[in-house]
């Protein structure tokens, strides 16, 4: 059995004002993506790596790739118009058998603690489908201009990633949502409705997507404390 990381890597940042996409901006001579890279690189659970992304940083990747030795990085795919099509570009790419695992993971979550991409990879093994999320911490109400009602944050997650299946689940899920022209939100999204149960995993407030300028901040502001450190150990 061998597990496949795919990264898509084709966001463009509008949220952010800089010229270069969020995940190739540099901390300290290293592009944020190979923050990311890294975690899957060290880990004896994983055995290939794909990236999705536009072509003109093709050659960026690459030399990511050869600069920092990510010799797990075996693929570089394009991506497509939705986040979706790029995953699934990914997942087309890959010559794996129906039960290997393939997992996937944003770019820009450069701070997953491998214990958390472990129990992923384990959970996904066991029972087919892993999502990592964490639970709601504050209150939650549903309103517009005013509250209407509580809700109970018991019951509710905030689905992050690694998400993880076994290869053959997602793929006929992947198609099954392009058949039907089906965008979902995330890859749990469309095995979910296929009708497959999807075990939650205890994700991690370090594991937070570098999305706006303040997380751009706050990313830099944990490298600079070596608070990076904390979720290799």
């Amino acid at each position: 059995m061998k597990v496949y990381s795919i990264i898509p890597s084709g966001g463009i940042g509008k949220r952010i004002n800089t010229p270069l996409p969020k995940q190739y901006i540099k901390f300290h001579d290293k592009e944020l993506i190979a923050y990311t890279l890294e975690v899957f690189q060290q880990s004896n659970l994983v055995d290939e790596i794909i990236v999705a992304s536009q072509k003109e940083y093709f050659d960026l990747i690459e030399e990511i790739k050869k600069r920092f030795g990510f010799s797990k990085l075996t693929n570089i795919v394009e991506g497509g118009k939705e986040r979706q099509d790029s995953v699934f570009n990914a997942v087309k790419s890959i010559h794996a058998d129906k039960d290997d695992i393939v997992l996937v993971h944003d770019a820009a979550r450069p701070m997953l603690p491998p214990a958390i991409l472990e129990e992923s990879i384990n959970t996904a093994i066991k029972f087919g489908a892993a999502v990592v999320a964490i639970q709601a911490k504050d209150t939650l109400f549903q309103g517009n201009d005013s509250i209407a009602n509580y809700v109970d944050r018991d019951e509710f997650f905030y689905a992050q990633t690694p998400q993880v299946f076994r290869y053959e689940i997602l793929f006929n899920a992947m198609q099954k949502a392009d058949s039907e022209k089906f965008v979902g939100t995330d890859e749990s999204m469309l095995v979910h409705r296929t009708g497959y149960g999807v075990k939650i995993v205890k994700g991690s407030s370090l594991n937070f997507k570098v999305t706006t300028e303040e997380d751009l901040k706050l990313f830099e502001k944990f490298y600079d404390n070596k608070s990076v450190n904390y979720v290799k150990l």
